[in-house]
């Protein structure tokens, strides 16, 4: 089969096409045909070998696909060959074949696309994570969402409108708040021009942010203390402004705050609780129309790397994809 590999720890550019022997089910396990593949920020660290997961070189990149059923491993039931599904993998979506164990396995609903199938569960497991299971959020609060023009903030607006919070959406580019406003954020603030913090403040009526979710780090999670209520919740999603960030105690400590790190992936891999709750839940999101997924880029396999460049340059709003034919 064809696939993108990574046979070096030298970013995106260094991804070359290659042919290499697809995948087996094997028990417990479904082979799944690829037509689309959901590009995501640890697809990048992997390629540099920055990422927690460092898989043995050489690697296919690719943590989520949608696509049909090829074949069925020993022991798979409920499932058939040919229907449409996503897959959750942690590696080896950028090919035309992947494996995954048939729990991480979702219908893939037939008024989706393919390309919206690949783009949704990474996004809207971790949204999921964070808001329900990390801040258990309520109707009528006020969620301070950054990073909303990317993937998982983007899913982060969507699902907390869809719980009935009040969203705010930061970003840096007032033509991509204009999308994450028609997503269904009541506000959109752009970080780069005045006091953020303080017009915050002006639309919560001084109180501040209930929840604040951060992908970003850094400053914006620093200067987050202030823009959070007292007694919030600031979920801490990712860095991608570079690096973790160090924050004062005294200003947890006088807020109240409650800092909550979230790993989606994990919680489910150590909590079967926690994993039966994101089978149940996270498929039955996709009735919702509000929750599909804003796809702004797609490329074919062959030029998988310039997706996962035009993710680190901050060009992609919602999700970046790759087509495979």
């Amino acid at each position: 089969m064809r696939a993108m590999l990574c046979k070096e720890l030298g970013g995106p550019s260094s991804l070359r096409l290659g042919e290499i022997a697809a995948p087996a089910a094997g028990p417990g396990e479904v082979l799944v045909r690829v037509r689309a593949a959901g590009v995501n920020f640890p697809d990048v660290l992997m390629t540099r070998g920055g990422y927690q997961l460092k898989p043995t070189l050489p690697f296919v990149p690719g943590m989520e696909a949608a696509g049909e059923i090829a074949a069925l491993g020993a022991g798979v039931s409920g499932w058939a060959a040919g229907q449409r599904v996503i897959a959750g993998t942690r590696v080896g979506a950028f090919a035309e074949f992947v494996c995954a164990k048939a729990e991480d396995l979702w219908a893939l609903p037939d008024a989706w696309s393919f390309a919206e199938g690949a783009g949704f569960r990474v996004g809207a497991m971790t949204a999921f994570a964070a808001l329900e299971h990390g801040a258990a959020v309520k109707t009528g609060e006020t969620v301070l969402v950054h990073g909303a023009t990317g993937g998982m903030g983007l899913a982060a607006v969507q699902l907390a409108k869809l719980r009935g919070a009040v969203v705010i959406a930061t970003g840096s580019s007032d033509a991509k708040l204009a999308v994450v406003a028609r997503q269904g954020a009541d506000h959109v603030v752009n970080l780069t021009r005045g006091d953020w913090v303080a017009e915050v403040k002006a639309l919560t009526d001084k109180r501040g942010a209930d929840v604040v979710f951060d992908p970003v780090g850094g400053e914006v999670l620093l200067r987050s203390l202030s823009a959070a209520a007292a007694g919030g919740r600031l979920l801490v999603i990712g860095f991608t402004s570079g690096g973790p960030t160090q924050l004062p105690s005294n200003h947890i400590l006088i807020k109240r705050l409650s800092v909550i790190g979230v790993r989606a992936g994990e919680n489910a891999r150590g909590n079967s609780a926690i994993a039966r709750d994101y089978a149940e839940t996270l498929p039955a999101l996709m009735r919702h129309d509000t929750m599909r997924p804003h796809i702004s880029l797609k490329v074919p396999l062959e030029r998988a790397s310039e997706a996962l460049t035009a993710l680190v340059e901050r060009r992609v709003v919602g999700k970046a994809v790759v087509e495979v034919a």
